[in-house]
């Protein structure tokens, strides 16, 4: 079905599509949206308990359970897929009272100690399990400790009820970074004062959590003979067996997230005093926000659950970070509390192209001149993550502009990939 174009209250025009489900708002306008996106939310929005619409963000592209880039309201019921296996991802940034000149010309020994002080990235090696994950601590420090203490508890608590999840990666992961899009960087803004940006959630606790009881959801539509447009979107009812446990778990994962971050950056802090030698402030400015999660928020006068499946929550005067590509710039922004998106906006430029697409599209070459000026990897295994993997970001912004105004742009100057 081909979209209409409504404008809303804030004189930006959006999208709505209504195909036999709940009516669906995209702020997509001039942004692709893959066909295959398209399909997707048509199947999630024939959910019976999806409340007033589906919101859809421009960052929009096909994802496990939902499309990412999508605000899920439900009444009474969540769908686990939808929030996905890296529960709680999201972002943090700090600005620093250090200027561009405070920093070396030479950025390379400051990229070596970022990689040094965060535990991130994959095997290199060749054969089975030459792919895992090698981002843990072997030794946990004071710090990783001192922050498992507030949530040690809570975990004995769900491993007590769900044992499957006690031999997972939790303590040895918190305050690291992980793989793939997620990030540490060093950027500066439009006044050349020097941020902290990263970008991760749960790790591998989180995975194990999400995958779990995206298993549970699923047997229980088998057991009840429930027929899903897609298995993906199997949901737990409030008050069914599993709901209080994962909405527990689920909860206590994103708490984990926003811990991961906060370490994360207490040691990208250390790593740049290690480097620059003149004395500074940091978290003069600091955002800490999720982009992959669930809450019980008020909408319309109704208590419902969010699901922002690559979103960012944008209440008014609410800050949040808008990363763009690996070598693109990022933006501070602030809400606008636009009630018809749920308050919300994207979680960053969205890829228009899947990670084999751009390996096979581009070189190491293409990868060298997209991002110059910028300290970073430049070799073969990050060639999924170029920019031109990824939507612009300006038109990205430029879609949402009834969402969230720009606070701080951002560029990178040094970026650690996982």
């Amino acid at each position: 079905m081909q979209p209409t174009t409504h404008t809303n209250i804030h004189t930006t025009t959006y999208n709505r599509i209504q195909d036999g489900g709940a009516p669906i708002k995209l702020w997509t306008k001039g942004v692709p949206v893959d066909p295959k996106a398209h399909d997707q939310l048509l199947k999630a929005a024939q959910m019976p308990f999806i409340y007033k619409w589906l919101a859809v963000m421009p960052d929009v592209h096909v994802g496990i359970g939902a499309t990412i880039g999508t605000v899920l309201p439900t009444k009474e019921a969540i769908i686990p897929a939808a929030v996905g296996v890296d529960i709680g991802c999201g972002m943090m940034a700090v600005q620093t009272t250090l200027s561009a000149d405070d920093l070396p010309d030479n950025l390379r020994g400051l990229r070596t100690e970022l990689e040094k002080a965060i535990p991130h990235g994959r095997s290199k090696s060749r054969g089975r399990g030459s792919n895992r994950d090698i981002g843990a601590w072997s030794n946990p420090d004071h710090t990783v400790k001192d922050g498992w203490q507030t949530l040690v508890d809570d975990f004995n608590y769900i491993i007590q009820k769900h044992p499957k999840l006690k031999n997972t990666n939790n303590l040895n992961h918190l305050g690291t970074l992980g793989t793939g899009n997620h990030f540490v960087e060093v950027c500066l803004d439009e006044a050349n004062q020097v941020w902290i940006m990263l970008h991760s959630g749960s790790r591998g606790v989180g995975n194990a959590i999400g995958r779990y009881f995206i298993e549970l959801a699923r047997e229980d539509m088998r057991q009840s003979f429930i027929n899903l447009p897609d298995k993906d979107l199997a949901y737990f009812n409030e008050g069914a067996q599993y709901f209080d446990d994962y909405w527990f778990a689920v909860g206590w994962a994103q708490r984990f997230a926003f811990k991961n971050r906060e370490i994360m950056m207490e040691n990208a802090i250390k790593a740049l005093r290690k480097i620059v030698t003149k004395p500074f402030d940091a978290k003069v400015k600091a955002v800490n926000c999720h982009h992959n999660y669930v809450a019980k928020e008020e909408h319309y006068g109704e208590e419902v659950f969010v699901t922002r499946k690559g979103a960012v929550r944008a209440r008014v005067g609410e800050y949040g970070i808008i990363p763009g590509s690996m070598g693109a710039k990022s933006f501070i922004v602030r809400g606008k509390g636009n009630a018809e998106s749920f308050h919300s906006c994207s979680h960053g430029a969205g890829r228009i192209m899947s990670r084999t697409e751009a390996k096979k599209s581009f070189t190491v070459d293409d990868q060298i001149a997209q991002t110059k000026g910028v300290e970073c990897r430049k070799d073969s295994e990050v060639i999924d993550e170029i920019p031109a993997a990824y939507k612009d970001i300006d038109d990205v912004m430029q879609a949402q502009s009834d969402l969230v105004e720009v606070v701080h742009t951002l560029r990178q100057v040094v970026c650690v990939k996982g």
